[in-house]
């Protein structure tokens, strides 16, 4: 091109960033004869989506001007670093802030399970007069959700005014809050299919949700037939949150061997939640020798989950052996964890 437009040469900056190549990227953004502050927010994103948040913050503090979007990034590259603390100071000391804004630190609390924050941060954006949009209302209705707080759940139920557009998405949220984790599941199973009735197709949240509804009522039958029907039907593919929720499903109607055929079979590696609800499930049918090799496979995948070791150790004390109780407990202290109160219901149960 003899003459390369300021769109052309960001669009390029843009590619090269989402393909990885930063180094590209950033010489292109050198050698243009003229930037825009899409040049300097689209190399912002490059380095964000690198990890290379020291090049990010100071082209940031290089740029002859800043808009909603610079801002936006940057507190989306100390989120994804792991700095919440400075996340949070960037979104505080933005000049102006829009509902993506908010939802961008917002979902920077969720992604980190600090869902007290997440609804301090939307009590705030209610202050303030910014109207939220369906990602903020489901995000705080998922923070209800694990917290456990039906209250906060019904206030934000009721300022949802225009259902008009957010259909699957809030549906699902209150699917989860006000039916599943408050024990009517049978409820949450109705509204599943009365969705579908209704015209809306399941998606993969919607899964997620109906499919813990089935965990925590018992509805084996059921949760064998909707997971099944993902693929089958809606070419939903399974991700790993729904095999997790039938394994405990599974493990909770005492089908344990289900369970680790399903384990076995899936395309993904189990995480500490489904070894876990593995071995409730072996500590219900008192199954010590199947324990031990669940126990020993997740204490491999995570060394400072407590709640393996704890539930370990139950296993044991059940069956009498006290020296592997007492040897449960000695590794716990050599490293230094500490059994918390935030384990699954199902997990405390088998506790």
């Amino acid at each position: 091109m003899l003459v390369r437009p300021v769109e052309a040469c960001n669009r390029l900056i843009t590619e090269y960033g989402n393909s990885g190549d930063i180094k590209s990227a950033r010489r292109m953004f050198e050698n243009m004869k003229e930037r825009d502050v899409v040049s300097w927010n689209s190399m912002i994103s490059g380095y964000a989506k690198a990890g290379e948040v020291a090049n990010a913050r100071e082209l940031f503090d290089s740029m002859p001007e800043r808009n909603v979007i610079s801002w936006t990034s940057m507190i989306g590259v100390y989120a994804d670093a792991g700095d919440l603390e400075t996340a949070r100071q960037v979104f505080d000391e933005m000049p102006h802030r829009n509902v993506v804004s908010w939802n961008s630190m917002i979902s920077c609390y969720i992604h980190h399970s600090k869902f007290e924050e997440t609804l301090s941060l939307f009590l705030q954006m209610q202050s303030e007069g910014l109207l939220p949009d369906g990602y903020t209302f489901v995000s705080a209705l998922l923070a209800c959700s694990k917290l456990g707080d039906l209250e906060f759940g019904r206030y934000v139920h009721c300022l949802i005014r225009d259902w008009s557009q957010l259909r699957v998405m809030v549906g699902t949220a209150l699917v989860e809050m006000s039916l599943a984790i408050h024990g009517r599941a049978e409820d949450a199973i109705k509204l599943f299919w009365s969705m579908q009735k209704a015209g809306t197709k399941p998606n993969d949240y919607s899964f997620t949700s109906t499919l813990f509804a089935c965990s925590l009522g018992g509805l084996l039958e059921e949760g064998r037939r909707i997971f099944a029907s993902m693929a089958r039907d809606y070419q939903v593919r399974p991700k790993i949150e729904h095999y997790g929720c039938m394994v405990d499903l599974l493990c909770r109607n005492g089908q344990v061997e289900e369970a680790q055929v399903l384990v076995r079979n899936m395309p993904y590696e189990p995480d500490t939640a489904i070894l876990g609800a593995l071995l409730a499930g072996c500590k219900v049918r008192g199954d010590v020798k199947s324990a031990e090799t669940v126990g020993k496979r997740a204490m491999e995948s995570t060394a400072e989950e407590s709640g393996v070791y704890a539930l370990l150790s139950s296993i044991h004390a059940d069956a009498g052996q006290w020296p592997e109780v007492q040897e449960a407990r000695e590794k716990m202290d050599e490293m230094k964890i500490h059994k918390t109160t935030g384990i699954s219901n199902y997990h405390a149960e088998a506790c």
